[in-house]
């Protein structure tokens, strides 16, 4: 390629035309059909945005590149300069204490993600044919954009395996961590999935699922058109009571969720506990093309075992009834082991500018890795699937 590449920051998704972005994002989708990642779309992104999720006062700005070659998009990014590490579900905490310990300034950095999204996928959207040259070109960007603006970092998260090893090969350092997921092995009915199980889980998980579809009321899947004012409304109550508890405060507004229901209702299936008529707890997922992505739960009656049958065997449920060859079901949780849920390596980059500082995260990463390596492996070996099973699965 002959052209001059051209490096360009924008600060609202609204200045990259939307056609442009998602023929990057998601050209399996041009046809109309389910896109594989709804979360890297113009639309996920543009609801934040809108919904004022992201953006002044929240700690994300929003600074999305672009790369070209005269005429020709190379590709796009979606990046953030942070003023914390809220969000991340990628902890580099420690990092800042110890670097602001030092007499340095960790604050702002560039974060190279999907804001309050712990689920895999492209980070580096190249056009369809440059994915080579695209990735090249955004990542030394990038690496130009924090040198030239002396920001400690830049930090690229939940990126994929093969972006993780594209990158580690330009000089990034990886970073691995852990999540649960669950994998459809072909399975026409949950009790299919069941007979794989030991018998000791095989009878728990059927324990769990009557125990919570007893709590006195209904269980309902929603997706679409099904989703009602109603709905977002009982489960914004739901949110905020998580967010509260864990994160302090809610990360995302009350508008965002009409914007999802307006531009992405097919792509959220809403999984509700109703008793009386009334929703008392709740589940959010985003479907993908063959991925089934968990990501809010929470309640106003804490019912037995609820929480499992809502957001993992539903989801399982969900997946089989549609073909879907995963459930992603967010960040940590090791009891997700004993209802189907293995341990797999997520994957980040990390570049940090000063070279000494840089020298020591890479030691730490890589003793971290290690260590999430043997985690999966005695994971794993505590698994719920019959030997046999673990032992293809390993």
């Amino acid at each position: 390629m002959t052209d001059t590449i051209e490096i360009a920051t924008h600060a609202r998704i609204d200045d990259i035309p939307a056609a442009e972005w998602d023929s990057c994002a998601c050209p399996e989708a041009a046809d109309g059909s389910r896109p594989r990642d709804p979360f890297t779309t113009h639309r996920f992104l543009k609801a934040l945005e809108d919904s004022r999720s992201v953006g002044a006062g929240s700690g994300w700005q929003p600074r999305h590149m672009t790369a070209r070659a005269g005429n020709t998009l190379l590709g796009v990014a979606p990046m953030y300069v942070k003023s914390h590490s809220q969000g991340e579900y990628i902890f580099d905490h420690n990092w800042a204490h110890a670097w602001e310990r030092a007499g340095g300034r960790y604050y702002p950095k560039l974060q190279m993600a999907v804001p309050f999204t712990p689920a895999t996928g492209r980070r580096f959207l190249t056009a369809p044919g440059h994915e080579a040259d695209g990735m090249a070109a955004l990542i030394q960007g990038a690496v130009q954009i924090a040198t030239d603006n002396s920001v400690s970092s830049l930090h690229v998260t939940f990126c994929t395996e093969a972006e993780a090893l594209a990158g580690a090969q330009m000089g990034l350092l990886p970073r691995a961590s852990q999540q649960f997921h669950w994998d459809n092995d072909g399975y026409a009915s949950f009790d299919d999935f069941l007979n794989v199980l030991s018998s000791r889980k095989r009878k728990n998980i059927r324990k769990e699922r009557a125990e919570a579809q007893g709590f006195g009321g209904q269980i309902v899947q929603l997706t679409g058109d099904q989703i009602e004012p109603q709905h977002w409304d009982a489960f914004w109550k739901f949110y905020q009571d998580t967010g509260s508890r864990k994160w302090g405060t809610p990360y995302l507004t009350r508008k965002f969720f009409d914007l999802i229901q307006d531009r992405m209702r097919n792509d959220v299936l809403l999984v509700l506990a109703l008793r009386d008529g009334r929703a008392i707890a709740g589940a959010l997922n985003f479907i993908g093309r063959d991925t089934l992505y968990g990501r809010y739960w929470g309640c106003i009656e804490h019912h037995a075992c609820l929480h499992f049958e809502l957001c993992y065997y539903q989801a399982i449920d969900y997946a089989i009834a549609h073909g879907l060859t995963r459930v992603e079901a967010g960040a940590q949780g090791e009891h997700k082991l004993a209802r189907g849920y293995l341990p797999v390596v997520t994957h980040s980059l990390h570049w940090i500018g000063d070279p000494g500082f840089r020298g020591a995260v890479a030691d730490f990463l890589r003793a971290e890795k290690a260590a999430i390596d043997q985690d999966i492996e005695i994971l794993t070996s505590y698994g719920p699937f019959r030997r046999h099973k673990q032992e293809e699965q390993e």
